[in-house]
C-alpha cells in the first residue's frame, strides 16, 4: 500500500494538473471572448465607415441635384423667359406671315420652361421632403408622360402607411434613378410602377417592356451601385432582374420598422 505521504503527494498532482486545466480552458475562452469582441468591433467600425461614405456620397449627390435644379429653376427658365419676351416683340415687327412661326416657337418654349420647372421639382430634395413620396414620383411620372416616349402608369395598393422623410427622398431616388435607366437605355413602350403598402413593410416594383440586359455583365454606369447603396441604407431588399429582350424588373421591400 501507498504510503500516507505518497498519497498526499499524488492528490497534489492531480490538484494541480486539474487547476492548471481549468486555467487554460478559462484562459482560452476569455481569449477567444476578447478576440470576438475585438473582430465584432472592427466589423462594427467597417459597417459604420461604410454607412457614413454612402451618407457622404448621397449627401453630396443631393446636393448636386439641388444646385441643379436652382440653375435650370433661376437661370436656364429666366433665359426662356427673356426669350418668350423677345419673341412678343419681334412679332410685332415681322410681316404677318411670320406669325404662325413665331406662335409655334413661343409654344416649344413655353413648353420647355414647363419641363424645366418639373424636373426642378423633382431634383430639388426640399421640394421631395415637402410633396412627399407619392406626390413626387406621380409628378415624375407625369413628366414622363408629357415627353411622350412611353406609357406609364402608377398603382397604389392597400392602406397608405407614413414613413418617415428621410427614407421617402431615399426610395423616390432608387425609382428616379430606374425610370431615368428605363427612358435611356430601355427603348421601352411600357412602364408600370405598383407600390404596395402592407402590414409590415412597403413592396415596391417597377417594371419595363423594353430591350432588357444582361445583369451578369458590368457596365461603366454607377446608376445600378447607387441603388443598391441607397437601399442599404434602408435595410432594404432590393434587386434588379432583367434579360436581354425581355424587359426589366426592379423591387425594393421596405420595413417600417427600419425607420431611423
Amino acid at each position: 500500500m501507498l504510503e500516507k505521504e505518497e498519497i498526499l503527494l499524488i492528490v497534489y498532482f492531480i490538484t494541480v494538473i486539474f487547476l492548471l486545466v481549468i486555467f487554460v480552458v478559462v484562459f482560452f475562452i476569455a481569449f477567444q471572448r476578447r478576440k470576438n469582441k475585438l473582430l465584432k468591433e472592427r466589423y462594427e467600425v467597417a459597417q459604420r465607415y461604410q454607412t457614413e461614405l454612402a451618407n457622404s456620397r448621397i449627401e453630396i449627390q443631393e446636393q448636386t441635384f439641388k444646385n441643379i435644379a436652382w440653375e435650370l429653376h433661376d437661370n436656364v427658365g429666366q433665359l426662356l423667359s427673356v426669350a418668350n419676351m423677345q419673341l412678343n416683340i419681334l412679332k410685332q415687327t415681322v410681316p404677318e406671315n411670320f406669325h404662325q412661326q413665331i406662335l409655334e416657337t413661343k409654344g416649344v418654349i413655353q413648353e420647355s420652361v414647363q419641363e424645366i420647372r418639373s424636373l426642378s421639382k423633382v431634383l430639388n430634395n426640399d421640394v421631395v421632403l415637402k410633396n412627399g413620396l407619392l406626390e413626387s414620383l406621380q409628378l415624375e411620372m407625369d413628366r414622363f408622360k408629357r415627353l411622350g416616349y412611353l406609357d406609364v402608369s402608377l398603382e397604389i395598393v392597400g392602406d397608405i402607411v407614413p414613413i418617415n422623410k428621410a427614407s421617402e427622398i431615399i426610395i423616390f431616388r432608387i425609382l428616379q434613378e430606374f425610370l431615368s435607366n428605363v427612358l435611356k437605355h430601355a427603348k421601352a413602350s411600357n412602364l408600370f410602377v405598383s407600390l404596395d403598402y402592407k402590414e409590415d413593410f412597403l413592396e415596391i416594383t417597377a417594371t419595363d417592356d423594353g430591350v432588357g440586359f444582361d445583369t451578369s455583365l458590368k457596365t461603366s454606369s454607377s446608376g445600378m451601385e447607387t441603388m443598391k447603396s441607397r437601399a442599404a441604407l434602408l435595410k432594404a431588399s432590393f434587386s434588379v432582374t432583367s434579360k436581354p429582350g425581355d424587359g426589366a424588373k426592379l423591387f425594393l421591400r421596405y420595413n417600417y420598422k427600419n425607420a431611423g
